[in-house]
């Protein structure tokens, strides 16, 4: 049996191994969980993704998975050779719960070849009132999987560890006397130097009032000929700016339609949003925000009930209240955001949750399209409407889940709906990218493109390019009577 001191370090010799957290437990002895972080160059990760854990199973790309606890011991298993090449460090972490590491007797790390299950390494640690520890970390040198023994306690528990390494901790909100209004985007924490004590609680900021985003200016629109603008229910309850923007947006969404050939279409449309935690500087500063707004204009010219049906998803999708556009403002304050993902959700009740919020903790934080894509399919099916419907489906990418997504979307092509999709950024879209060039459906029931910034696009090139593949979608569907 290979032994190793604190900072040693050797090759290993297989392209995936088990990564066993040891302990001998017993009363009195805290509950211990191991984790994993994937960091890129700089020592940082990627994106909250990269930040393996109880609450989080399994990365995006299925390398790194939790594979549970018994008695005594924790799981991890770390495929080498499945890593992203960006990927240079896999850090294995554990957190303490109920005590400190120094109350644990027998912390060891076992390092073993996945395939045969024989033992590597094992490293025997000691701690003292730390209650998060970084037992080891895999390297990549000179294309060669190295692992060191590393044995550093965290005094500011899993929390101070993680935002180290520059994961986004949702902090705790202060205690309320009575409900009070939510802000438009969640608390970031910005990475801090490694901390040695539990840091002081931070004051409590009080929550901003809702303020228009930023979106690229709106010229005004001349409506030519046929390209009737619909008054919507309950828009003129909007305060006088957004009103202003939705009827000049409403123009603009006429005009592209008309220029594809579909003035004066009726459609249902249903609104997706992902939240994963790569998404959380778009939602911090009010790019979510401003989507909704201009799409809530999409949805007004389309269909004049004022009504969009709305999905969040990560690891998980969840269904929103539904958008009603004379309450525009308070929607977007109360449902657009990723806040209360926390690094010990599954020890506490939901925070400070209002009337219809949901609990952003069981959304997660990883991307699975395939999950919400069934969810407002089964939907549809449940509550059919006369008129197709137009899904508009915002992703800042990390799409992995090709085979299933691909089973969905072509399931669906029988289906009396339209699929949008807009990538936000330039993140791997995987199977999304292809479906224009896919064979074996009736109809092509999938657009797509990716924009860098969508902030500066103006909302004639948004909504030319939102609505350039809906019509001839229609005009198909017609042709081969998936629309009557």
């Amino acid at each position: 049996m290979t032994t190793l001191s604190k900072g040693a370090n050797l090759p290993v010799p297989a392209s995936s191994v088990s990564v066993v957290l040891g302990w001998r437990p017993g009363p009195g002895v805290p509950d211990v969980d191991a984790s994993a972080l994937l960091l890129a160059a700089g020592g940082r990760v990627r994106s909250d993704g990269d930040f393996v854990f109880y609450n989080q199973p399994v990365h995006a790309r299925g390398a790194v998975r939790h594979r549970g606890k018994r008695p005594g011991a924790d799981t991890l298993e770390v495929n080498l050779a499945a890593l992203e090449p960006d990927v240079e460090r896999v850090v294995l972490c554990a957190s303490a719960d109920g005590g400190t590491f120094g109350q644990v007797p027998g912390l060891h790390l076992r390092l073993l070849d996945a395939s045969s299950g024989a033992e590597i390494v094992r490293f025997d640690m000691s701690a003292g009132p730390e209650t998060a520890f970084v037992s080891g970390e895999l390297y990549r040198r000179a294309g060669i999987w190295k692992f060191r023994a590393v044995g550093q306690g965290y005094a500011s528990g899993l929390a101070g560890l993680a935002t180290d390494f520059g994961i986004t901790v949702d902090d705790e909100p202060p205690a309320r006397t009575a409900p009070a209004p939510a802000p438009a985007a969640p608390p970031v924490r910005a990475a801090a130097p490694a901390p040695v004590a539990q840091p002081a609680p931070r004051p409590a900021a009080a929550p901003a009032p809702f303020t228009a985003p930023f979106t690229a200016p709106v010229p005004p629109v001349p409506s030519p000929a046929g390209a009737a603008v619909r008054m919507t229910k309950g828009e003129e309850r909007l305060p006088a700016d957004m009103r202003g923007r939705l009827s000049l947006r409403k123009q603009q969404v006429a005009v592209s339609l008309e220029k594809n050939g579909a003035a004066g279409v009726t459609a249902r449309v249903v609104l997706v949003l992902d939240a994963s935690g790569s998404m959380a500087a778009l939602y911090t500063r009010g790019t979510v925000a401003s989507v909704v707004e201009r799409m809530a204009a999409v949805a007004a010219q389309l269909d004049d009930d004022g009504e969009v049906q709305a999905w969040t998803f990560a690891s998980n999708p969840a269904r929103l209240p539904d958008l009603v556009i004379g309450d525009l403002p308070e929607w977007i304050r109360l449902h657009v955001r990723v806040g209360q993902m926390s690094l010990f959700g599954r020890r506490k009740p939901p925070r400070g949750l209002l009337p219809g919020q949901i609990d952003m903790r069981e959304v997660g934080f990883q991307n699975e399209e395939q999950k919400v894509i069934a969810e407002v399919r089964a939907y549809m099916r449940a509550h059919p409407v006369a008129v197709p419907t137009l899904v508009l489906f915002f992703s800042d990418g990390g799409v992995h889940r090709d085979a299933e997504i691909e089973r969905e979307l072509r399931e669906a092509a029988e289906e009396p709906v339209f699929w949008q999709f807009v990538g936000l950024g330039r993140s791997g879209f995987g199977v999304l990218e292809r479906f224009d060039t896919m064979t074996g459906r009736r109809v092509d029931n999938v657009g797509f493109f990716a924009v860098d910034d969508i902030d500066r696009l103006s909302d004639a090139e948004l909504y030319d390019r939102l609505l350039s593949e809906f019509p001839a979608w229609l005009r198909d569907a017609r042709r081969v009577g998936i629309l009557r």
